[in-house]
């Protein structure tokens, strides 16, 4: 099953070192040993399977399920394609009669009462710690999580819906959250959902009433002028006044409205609801702006429903014991998504930030624990920016050990690599060889959901081996509520997105000026067209002309052409390779697809993040690099070149040592000739979402790349 990236650099490759260069004694002796162990492990197991017809027994090995068919075409080869579960009807909802978030919200309260639902880390203290660089960072040291009720979570939620309708809110009117992500943004989102107040995330669009913000952010909000706004309410307990104070704007703390919204007010009856239709728009959600002008997409209660029910069926034994850590930005619909599935089950979700992750994170001060080590999630969504951060950590500790240490994680990763094909488990090297690596998580995750992206192969089997978890790719939109595809959890093939969840199908439409046809051989292509009850209700004011991406079919049913080229394969699991805005054509009439140049030269170790960029005018390819710092400054001593950091990034030398190395690694992964950058340009400074390089889940932004680089865009291609 993990035949389908054979081309892509194995981890050994990247290490420089093979079994065979190992001692055929310490080889000998190794193998011996886990051979053993092996038959000392799953012998007693074995015999326990066919004795007692175990799952294994009933329905097959890891292995054996992995290779099973994941989905059918309805019709012919250009689909649609559904799950080999929904063949006969896609499935809307989890529960009959929950069709909108507010009942979904209070079926879960109604099942968990006392379960912990939203968990926040108290906040011990805080310093300032000065850098070697003259830098200072703000550094915290966190106690405990202290949590809600799912009981106390809905009687929040309800008081604050009852105290913004009080404050004037109507139904059908929107409000605007701006805020990180917090217990208090998901508390604030179900109140809307409650009272039918469509809630956004970007508050210079349209008006509102009412606009929920966090004190941090509260001076930026005020400097947007938001027709209508009256009411800011700070989420946070903090000052609501201050220095140049905004007038005919009332401040409020949350804790004030939920009070408004609990007791009588003048002698008057806390505000009724008014209960949302499955058809009301629950959140206008705003797209990344990767390939442009973020668009609002008018999502329903219905539309949610169906995509968090299609994802909830792919994640084995999802229960109210699983652990979610929630630090991705809630704005956006991945990150939603995921905490409304653990909400429907029961789970409870701890609240976390980039910044205080792990314990090596930038705002934990050394010797204090970040937020996986005390939460000990079991679910965790992540983008894979971030995986690739610590694959390559993990990876320059690797090369950093001695050659016994070194020759230990080589077998051990190689062995567990093989017995995952067969479906075995590895407990020995999981706690002798990567439990220190896996507590970097916690040491308890057991699935990791990843999306927004494609997520390298090296990347993957890294997590599948040395994280001890499940790694789901994913494959959805904003225009389909983050639902499309999900892989299995026991499928470890790469380069794969699995099958359409239960909840939509797909078809492939022909793209015939790209060379794509659904009537292809060896698998049908094209463009990835998805339909279903997930699909959202188009853009909010938006012209006609740019609602053509969604189409309404005979039946009734909504459909959105992604502008992702993919195809399927033989078992019914979807591979996404090219995207028709990524796709330039050279002066040769060469087709590059700069997506795919990206990720295959992101597995070289001097590359902490890349964008190829291609001018139709031009016969080759340039790429714009943000190198990795510590694998950077080690290349420069061993060739002795001296300089600041911004002195080596600006250094001629230097960009062609990188190139070479670049250049090595997309031979070793079979990029064609002219796909290969030909120059490029290194960059000091990472690209962050606060520099309008990259969207808050680190998709390139072309555009402003393209602006930011113009100058070195025309170097490259001027031959100066």
């Amino acid at each position: 099953t993990f035949s389908h990236s054979s081309s892509l650099p194995h981890l050994l490759f990247i290490m420089k070192l093979k079994e065979e260069d190992l001692n055929p004694m310490l080889l000998l002796l190794f193998h011996l040993m886990v051979w053993i162990y092996t038959l000392i492990t799953f012998l007693p197991s074995y015999l326990l399977s066919w004795a007692l017809k175990t799952d294994s027994a009933l329905y097959g090995s890891e292995e054996e399920r992995a290779k099973r068919v994941k989905a059918h075409s309805v019709l012919g080869p250009e689909g649609p394609y559904r799950a080999v579960n929904a063949t006969k009807k896609l499935v809307t909802s989890m529960h009959l009669g929950v069709d909108t978030l507010d009942k979904m919200f209070e079926y879960a309260a109604m099942r968990f009462p006392h379960r912990d639902c939203l968990g926040t880390r108290e906040v011990i203290s805080e310093e300032d710690e000065q850098q070697n660089n003259g830098k200072v960072f703000k550094k915290v040291v966190l106690g405990e999580y202290h949590w809600l009720s799912y009981e106390e979570a809905l009687t929040a939620a309800s008081q604050l819906g009852s105290g913004l309708a009080s404050l004037g809110q109507r139904p059908k009117n929107n409000i605007a959250i701006f805020c990180e992500t917090r217990a208090e943004w998901i508390i604030a989102a179900q109140a809307c959902f409650m009272y039918n107040f469509p809630c956004k995330f970007r508050m210079s669009v349209l008006s509102t009433l009412c606009l929920m913000v966090t004190f941090v952010l509260v001076r930026q909000a005020i400097l947007i002028e938001v027709p209508r706004l009256q009411h800011i309410i700070v989420v946070d307990n903090t000052p609501t006044s201050w220095p140049g104070y905004p007038r005919g704007i009332t401040v409020h703390n949350m804790a004030a409205v939920q009070k408004r919204g609990s007791r009588p007010e003048n002698g008057k009856l806390p505000q009724q609801k008014k209960l949302p239709l499955a058809s009301d728009i629950a959140v206008i959600m705003y797209t990344s702006g990767s390939t442009g002008i973020p668009k609002g997409v008018m999502i329903s209660h219905s539309n949610i429903l169906a995509g968090i029910t299609g994802m909830a069926e792919r994640i084995p034994k999802l229960s109210e014991k699983d652990t979610y850590i929630g630090y991705l930005p809630l704005a956006h619909v991945l990150e939603l998504s995921a905490e409304l599935v653990c909400i429907s089950h029961g789970a409870r979700i701890g609240y976390s930030s980039p910044q205080t992750l792990a314990d090596q994170s930038t705002k934990i001060k050394k010797g204090s624990k970040g937020d996986t080590s005390v939460l000990q999630p079991t679910l965790m969504a992540a983008v894979p920016e971030i995986m690739d951060r610590i694959y390559k950590n993990v990876m320059t500790k690797v090369e950093e050990m001695n050659f016994v240490q070194r020759t230990l994680f080589i077998l051990a990763y190689n062995y567990k690599l093989e017995q995952l094909t067969k479906g075995n488990s590895t407990p020995l090297c999981d706690k002798l060889v990567f439990r220190k690596i896996r507590s970097l998580l916690g040491g308890q995750t057991r699935v990791l959901l990843s999306g927004g992206a494609p997520l390298s192969a090296a990347t993957q089997r890294f997590m599948n081996v040395c994280l001890c978890c499940s790694v789901g790719q994913g494959y959805g939109l904003t225009e389909t509520c983050g639902a499309g595809t999900i892989s299995e959890m026991w499928d470890y093939s790469t380069g794969r997105v699995g099958g359409p969840l239960v909840c939509c199908e797909i078809k492939l439409k022909d793209w015939v000026e790209g060379g794509y046809r659904s009537t292809d051989k060896p698998r049908p292509r094209g463009e990835i067209v998805i339909g279903g009850p997930n699909i959202t209700m188009g853009y909010y004011k938006s012209e006609p002309k740019n609602q053509d991406d969604f189409f309404v079919d005979e039946n009734g049913q909504r459909w959105f052409c992604t502008g992702d080229i993919g195809q399927f394969h033989e078992d019914g699991c979807l591979e996404i390779i090219d995207r028709k805005k990524d796709l330039v054509k050279l002066q040769a009439g060469e087709y590059v697809s700069l997506g795919k140049v990206e990720a295959m030269l992101k597995n070289c170790p001097l590359v902490d993040n890349i964008c190829a960029y291609a001018n139709s005018d031009e016969t080759y390819v340039i790429g714009f690099v943000v190198p990795n710092q510590k694998q950077l400054l080690a290349l420069a001593d061993q060739y002795g070149i001296r300089g600041s950091w911004e002195e080596l990034c600006n250094s001629k030398a230097m960009e062609e040592l990188v190139l070479k190395a670049i250049t090595e690694t997309a031979v070793a992964v079979q990029l064609e000739r002219f796909e290969i950058p030909r120059k490029i340009c290194l960059s000091p400074d990472p690209w962050t979402p606060e520099t309008g390089l990259v969207t808050d889940a680190f998709k390139l932004k072309r555009k402003n790349l393209k602006t930011h680089y113009q100058d070195d865009i025309e170097r490259m291609y001027g031959g100066k």
